[in-house]
């Protein structure tokens, strides 16, 4: 019993102390990064078509999501990877998005037709790269070891809150790949107010390092890297809050996304994802909804109507009358409960309630993958 309770202090301790000092890393390295984006320019082209509060952010660096994905590579790569090679698929997935982010915010911002207008990769070769990306790593969730990261016999799996965990045999790959493009996507949609992003990013993976530290077997590794995230984008708020000195960029909420939704996956509890990153969903939708609403109007009626006065849904609120900080505390506070509820479902499972002795004596993270 002494040694069981000396490895779960020493694992929760190791993951709080990443957290610290992925804030510390972020903090301190990302003054400079915002200082070299300023020198040279790396300024956002805001929206014309967007609200008038917004026109006075035009010229804020983007790209400063570099500061998180830089914090949590190194620390992952120093303190979490050796003898803990599962993590290798959320740091690959986490600097591959952030390439593909920052050739778009690049492009963007280096291939301006005009001050109203401007344009990166394309979007059928955007959601190409994403969808090999996202394929490759719903192959290594799903293929046995040596292969992949699943314990042979036990390929796509899923927990199921109040029941069993249940196999979906193959059906796991196509919803590993949408898990994936969707997270990274609805996270991308999400970052358009101060703040809003990164905090709820702060929410979504805490949430998840708690659910994978309860789990049976518990990924420790995994709870490392998700508070590794969370101390990063702690520290990015010190610098996105209102009035923000940065932007995370494509480079940042298309990565954040994506590691969001492996992560996700990896602990098994991915059918909480949707209620954990409830306004993620809200957001994605709102702009898909708007997108299809204005399409079948100007088929049915020979003219474009709009749902929302303006999608995604924070601008709606903003166009109403809130004001950006008012959308981005109570949608703040949305994702803070939501997360709560979602880490008290993952405590509904068998496995994971009232956690015996016999149930933390499961093989470690690495063991289970193989």
């Amino acid at each position: 019993m002494e040694f069981l309770r000396a490895h779960v202090v020493s694992n929760a301790s190791r993951s709080l102390l990443l957290a610290g000092g992925a804030f510390a890393l972020t903090l301190f390295g990302g003054y400079y990064w915002v200082c070299w984006l300023r020198a040279h320019n790396f300024g956002k082209r805001v929206r014309e078509d967007g609200p008038q509060s917004h026109i006075v952010k035009t010229g804020t660096p983007t790209m400063g999501g570099l500061m998180i994905i830089g914090s949590v590579v190194i620390l992952t790569i120093l303190f979490n990877l050796v003898g803990r090679w599962s993590m290798l698929l959320p740091l690959a997935v986490l600097i591959s998005f952030a390439i593909l982010g920052g050739f778009d915010d690049f492009l963007t911002l280096t291939r301006s037709r005009s001050a109203a207008a401007s344009y990166g990769v394309s979007a059928q070769l955007k959601f190409l790269w994403i969808f090999i990306i996202a394929l490759i790593a719903a192959l290594a969730l799903y293929l046995p070891y040596p292969y992949g990261l699943a314990k042979i016999g036990d390929q796509g799996t899923v927990i199921v809150p109040f029941y069993n965990p249940i196999h979906i045999g193959y059906f796991y790959i196509p919803v590993a790949i949408f898990i994936i493009i969707a997270t990274s996507n609805a996270v991308n949609i999400a970052d358009g107010m101060d703040g809003l992003a990164a905090w709820l990013l702060v929410l979504a993976f805490t949430a998840y390092g708690i659910i994978s530290f309860i789990a049976s077997p518990r990924l420790t590794n995994l709870t490392a890297f998700s508070f590794t995230v969370v101390g990063a984008c702690a520290a990015f708020l010190w610098y996105n809050a209102y009035p923000a000195q940065v932007f995370m960029g494509d480079t940042g909420s298309l990565a954040l996304g994506a590691a969001l939704g492996v992560v996700a996956l990896q602990s098994q509890y991915w059918l909480l994802l949707p209620i954990i990153g409830i306004v993620f969903v809200t957001e994605a939708m709102s702009s898909g909804w708007q997108t299809l609403w204005f399409k079948w109007t100007r088929r049915r009626f020979g003219q474009g109507r709009r749902f929302f006065k303006m999608a995604p849904i924070h601008h709606h609120f903003e166009r109403i009358g809130w004001s950006e900080m008012q959308v981005v505390q109570r949608f703040v506070l949305i994702g803070m409960i939501a997360a709560l509820v979602g880490v008290s479902l993952a405590l509904t499972t068998p496995d994971s309630r009232g956690q015996s002795p016999e149930s933390t004596l499961q093989p470690t993270e690495e063991q289970a993958a193989r």
